[in-house]
């Protein structure tokens, strides 16, 4: 019986990592499956070596918890940690690169069928502005594409996160077989992901982590990429330009400029009131109004105001400095861990492309990090932690010293 139980809890894991890309709730019942057949099988219970400071973060939360003075409001912060078990069930079950190698070309599956569905979408979308005489970009930008998702910020994350980990498979691992089809579905993935308009995701999180894949690719391209993005941008419809060009000649209200940057002044003047232990779980939504700067013109320009739109801000004001960096401190020293793994082994080992994947990913949230709150996101934290888990798999098989 063990040996099936062990079986099972890999596979339900694969099930909650792909089941991701479209249903967080089937995503949640696979995972709690996995983890109950993982404690009944003869597998050890196994967390990649950033256990110290993991405990730090997890520990600082729920000081910040009790802190607060409101612990029944900040419960969902807490049992948020259950997506953490993607850490222990990835690195407990998962053994070799040809597993991760096959749970990426899912990803990658399913993420397809997702970006295929959301450029049909966009054609809706730009027949009924149309139908409406409207003026698309006005028509789209608060409303736009989501694929399998509920949000185009979620469907834009992950796609990011899929597809620069399918990047590193073409350019980097040594298995042919695969590689034509996840060509065309990379093609299909980037068409999709300029389609959502999510300028954090197209313009600054994907860029940061294609230039590194490119960096250790072919250097050349590092210098030809700037060119080839002026030479689309110019052949690039209007309200795409519109979009490119919003980042420093917004819309009014229509883009979040205005939006970001009080979110952004509200949460200096929290971080600064409240720097040890912050406002508590959930409480910058709670509390933001009591915060904004007294410069500020009312009413507050259209944007959700449930967070900072910044992770390091995010941290540190809802669960204080020391907390939001010993978030920080795990993912350098993940960082380094792979960076030390992949300067330790031949270039030629299979293993450069998930390391090299699992970085590019990890820069580009942290990029993507300064303009909105992605690890806040359970959908989008599930396929990091996987990735992460992946690396250290990947280091493992190549036997590399911790």
């Amino acid at each position: 019986m063990k040996p099936y139980l062990d079986r099972a809890a890999f596979y339900l894991t694969c099930g909650s990592l792909i089941s991701i890309l479209f249903s967080i709730a089937v995503s949640q019942i696979f995972l709690a499956l996995a983890l109950a057949a993982l404690l009944l099988s003869s597998e050890p219970l196994r967390l990649p070596p950033i256990k110290l400071p993991l405990a730090l973060f997890i520990a600082g939360t729920v000081l910040s918890l009790l802190l607060s003075g409101h612990i029944r409001n900040g419960t969902p912060q807490i049992r948020k940690f259950f997506v953490l078990l993607v850490l222990l069930l990835v690195y407990s079950t998962f053994r070799s690169i040809s597993e991760i190698r096959a749970v990426v070309l899912l990803w990658a599956l399913v993420a397809t069928l997702s970006a295929i569905r959301s450029i049909f979408q966009f054609w809706q979308k730009y027949q009924q502005a149309a139908a409406q005489h409207s003026n698309f970009y006005d028509f789209y930008v608060g409303s736009r594409i989501t694929g399998f998702m509920s949000h185009w910020m979620t469907f834009g994350g992950e796609e990011m996160i899929v597809l620069l980990m399918l990047a590193a498979f073409l350019f980097f691992s040594n298995v042919e077989r695969w590689k034509a089809a996840a060509w065309l579905a990379a093609l299909i993935l980037v068409v999709s992901m300029v389609l959502g308009y999510t300028r954090s995701i197209f313009l600054l999180g994907f860029p940061i982590g294609l230039l590194y894949l490119f960096w250790f690719w072919h250097k050349w391209l590092v210098a030809a990429a700037p060119v080839a993005a002026l030479v689309i941008f110019l052949v690039s419809p209007s309200s795409l330009k519109e979009r490119v060009t919003s980042a420093f000649q917004p819309h009014g209200e229509t883009d979040s400029n205005l939006h970001r940057a009080i979110t952004r002044e509200t949460g200096f003047a929290m971080v600064r009131a409240h720097p040890w232990f912050g406002l508590g779980p959930e409480q910058v939504k709670a509390q933001f109004e009591q915060w904004v700067p007294a410069d500020v013109e009312r009413p507050l320009p259209e944007g959700w105001y449930g967070h900072l739109h910044n992770i390091y801000l995010q941290y540190a004001a809802e669960r204080g400095i020391p907390t939001a960096l010993a978030l920080f401190w795990m993912i350098g020293k993940i960082l380094w861990d792979f960076a030390r793994a992949l300067r330790a082994k031949l270039a030629a080992t299979e293993m450069r492309f998930v390391l090299h994947g699992a970085i590019a990913v990890i820069l580009a949230i942290l990029a993507e990090g300064f303009l909105e709150y992605n690890l806040g996101d359970s959908e989008v934290l599930t396929l990091f932690l996987a990735v992460v888990a992946f690396g250290y798999v990947a280091r493992q098989a190549a036997d590399v010293s911790a």
